[in-house]
């Protein structure tokens, strides 16, 4: 009888946790995923190789009070609360034209007294509209994060797991409908080496539940070397991570060769200075053995220089001689570019800002990725208003109180999607670098 009532008081207390309701096992978080519907008249071939595109890495990760997901305002709030002096974004999303539902109440104010109000990741037509948005301003494909830890990590409620999982699926069928393409990218932040065994078995669910990257009726999956891509970041940075490169070695391998679950090309998220292995790269003398095993290497460039106009030169000396090294070995670069960079609210580093300079330091970094002979781009990100490096719609009329927020300067909400679309026609000729 003690051990039932100890159990009773368990359960009451995980429910609690979670909006009073019931804990979600591995099986069910898997248990939403569905292969892709056959589209009538739909004969479009799947989008092959990634040069002269330019595409973006996008986060879905927030929720918001009321959406139905019981997580409340995850990924905006800051210790549990989301309330002036207490949150972790650093713009605010725009939602002019939003419908009501996609609209969800806050406890922050604007400036005349209006209630300010935040999207959640998994309303379907917000991520519609997302990608419809990538169409209109001529963004050629989104790179959907997933974070390995959610599904390679022992948990009590795979409530999370469940979600990122419905991401998958929205993503997937937006990027269908609006004709662009959508590649995974797992995120290897967090992991420990006794994680891999799981997170081999989230692939393989993934696989087994939506067939992913083998589903002919999803149109929209990017292919590289005529197979579909999967990309994994995180590999070879020297930040303390708990994971080896013996490990990632291990999985890169079973998507790649493993004859049941592989035949997938591979792209690997790698330090700006793998090549020379300083400063955030580690010094492994095994890392360049395993970044040959890629099909595209993405080295991250966020905070790795400032705006400071005479960094563009040192840009394009950088991507210049890592192409030639990736060119030698076969392997095809995928340069990250981002629009600037804060954490004021999510660590309190107000001093840590790269500023937008209305646009024109992204635009630097296309000429120089340009001027380096590379033809595609990876723009980092999309909805990430968290570190501040968002493209999407912001506004210039951001709450007031505790919690002070960035703007775009009084552009238009709409500035940084136009200016990636005509960084990917600067990259394939189309513009002058003006």
């Amino acid at each position: 009888m003690k051990n039932i009532f100890l159990l009773f008081i368990s359960a009451c207390l995980t429910m609690a946790a979670f909006g009073k309701e019931p804990p979600v096992s591995r099986d069910e978080a898997y248990r939403v995923l569905s292969p892709a519907e056959q589209s009538a008249g739909d004969t479009r071939e799947k989008p092959e190789g990634l040069e002269g595109r330019v595409v973006t890495g996008y986060q879905g990760w927030f929720r918001a009070e009321g959406d139905g997901t019981g997580l409340g305002f995850h990924h905006y709030g800051l210790g549990g609360k989301f309330e002036p002096g207490d949150c972790s974004i650093d713009l605010w999303p725009d939602l002019s034209g939003f419908d009501d539902d996609e609209k969800f109440p806050t406890a922050f104010r604007h400036a005349d007294g209006r209630v300010a109000e935040v999207f959640s990741s998994l309303h379907p037509k917000t991520v519609d509209r997302h990608f419809s948005w990538m169409a209109e301003y001529g963004i050629d494909g989104a790179f959907v994060q997933r974070f390995a830890t959610h599904g390679a990590r022992e948990q009590r409620d795979y409530r999370r797991l469940k979600y990122e999982n419905k991401k998958l699926l929205l993503c997937r069928d937006a990027a269908r409908k609006h004709g662009r393409a959508w590649v995974l990218m797992y995120d290897l932040s967090g992991l420990k080496d006794d994680d891999f065994a799981r997170l081999a078995e989230d692939w393989k669910r993934l696989r087994r539940g939506m067939d992913l990257g083998k589903d002919p009726n999803d149109r929209a999956y990017l292919q590289v070397n005529g197979k579909p891509l999967v990309a994994i970041w995180g590999v070879g940075f020297n930040d303390e991570r708990e994971y080896g490169l013996e490990k990632v070695e291990w999985f890169i391998r079973l998507l790649k060769y493993n004859p049941e679950w592989g035949g997938m090309s591979i792209m690997l998220g790698v330090p700006y200075y793998w090549r020379e292995q300083i400063r955030d790269a580690t010094p492994d003398p095994n890392l360049h053995e395993v970044l040959q095993l890629a099909d595209v290497l993405s080295p991250w460039a966020v905070g790795r220089y400032r705006e400071k106009e005479e960094e563009k030169e040192r840009m394009t000396d950088q991507q210049r001689a890592d192409r030639e090294w990736a060119d030698k070995h076969q392997i095809r670069m995928l340069p990250v570019l981002f629009p600037g960079f804060s954490w004021n609210n999510l660590k309190g580093e107000s001093d840590s800002g790269i500023p937008r300079q209305g646009g024109r330091f992204l635009w630097r970094q296309f000429q120089a990725t340009a001027a380096a002979g590379n033809k595609t781009a990876y723009v980092a990100m999309f909805d990430e208003i968290d570190e501040g490096t968002a493209i999407f719609k912001c506004t210039n009329d951001p709450p007031v109180g505790a919690s002070r927020f960035g703007t775009y300067e009084g552009l238009p909400p709409d500035h940084y999607l136009w200016l990636t679309g005509e960084g990917g026609r600067l990259l394939r000729g189309e513009v002058p670098s003006r």
